[in-house]
């Protein structure tokens, strides 16, 4: 691999890099207060669409991760910055929680069940299938399909839960169009949350449990990536895929030295 920038910019995911089944992981406290004390860029994305930053932040907090809202970017946001660029103040019918409604009203974009420019389909603990059905029928209509991320299953304590990506599915085979996902692995989550901070992927590391999202999006975001052994993927993954992380460490709290 070629010699790179010192890393100057942090990008890092939050399910199974700060936090764990509700529980904070060891060092991720002191990662994020360290980056806050030197003033380094940095930011945290998730694919969960669900909550707004604020709702992110009280979570977190409730861990002992201190992190601000203008920290945290969702693949909420980036779907309502990425619609808000192609087409300003469009309408949208969405399946989702407040963390997307939200996002999407603040970009300027209407609600609407009439004949909406996109259906826009998040995350949601109670997915409704007469909301399910009334997409499919919008689709059908001629309704662009955004969907925020392409994750099939999301984390509980109880076990997996299904999430956008296998709603997706559904939606896909009921109507013969497939969703366009803003969020990771699509490089588009990341170069927003690049813009956002104003940092150059040359100097700008990636931080993630996955090798399907967080590493996939940072080497097409052109980052270096760092693959941590805390959460999804596992030591014998790696070599499944057919690319690499720059490198692999077992928790955030190796990366604790590095930021300066």
């Amino acid at each position: 691999m070629k010699d790179r920038e010192p890393v100057a910019t942090w990008l890092t995911d939050m399910d199974g890099v700060l936090i764990h089944e509700g529980s904070m992981i060891p060092g991720a406290d002191e990662f994020i207060r360290k980056l806050r004390d030197r003033g380094v860029p940095f930011l945290v994305l998730t694919n969960n669409s669900i909550y707004t930053p604020r709702d992110l932040r009280a979570r977190l907090l409730a861990t002992g991760i201190d992190l601000p809202e203008e920290s945290i970017w969702t693949s909420a946001l980036a779907t309502a910055q990425f619609l808000d660029s192609q087409r300003p103040g469009g309408s949208a019918y969405v399946v989702g929680e407040a963390g997307l409604t939200t996002a999407l009203h603040e970009a300027g974009y209407t609600l609407s069940e009439s004949d909406p420019d996109y259906v826009v389909l998040g995350e949601t603990r109670t997915y409704s299938f007469e909301a399910i059905t009334r997409a499919i029928r919008l689709i059908d209509g001629g309704a662009r399909f955004i969907a925020t991320n392409p994750d099939a299953t999301g984390p509980s304590l109880e076990g997996a839960l299904p999430a956008c990506g296998s709603v997706a599915a559904l939606i896909t085979r009921a109507t013969g169009v497939e969703p366009y996902f803003v969020g990771k692995p699509n490089p588009v989550m990341m170069r927003e949350g690049l813009n956002k901070i104003k940092a150059h992927s040359e100097s700008t590391a990636m931080i993630g449990d996955r090798m399907d999202t967080d590493v996939k999006c940072g080497i097409e975001a052109g980052l270096e990536t760092i693959l941590v052994m805390t959460g999804i993927t596992q030591q014998s993954d790696i070599e499944r895929f057919p690319y690499r992380p720059s490198r692999v460490v077992k928790s955030i709290a190796d990366l604790i030295p590095e930021v300066c």
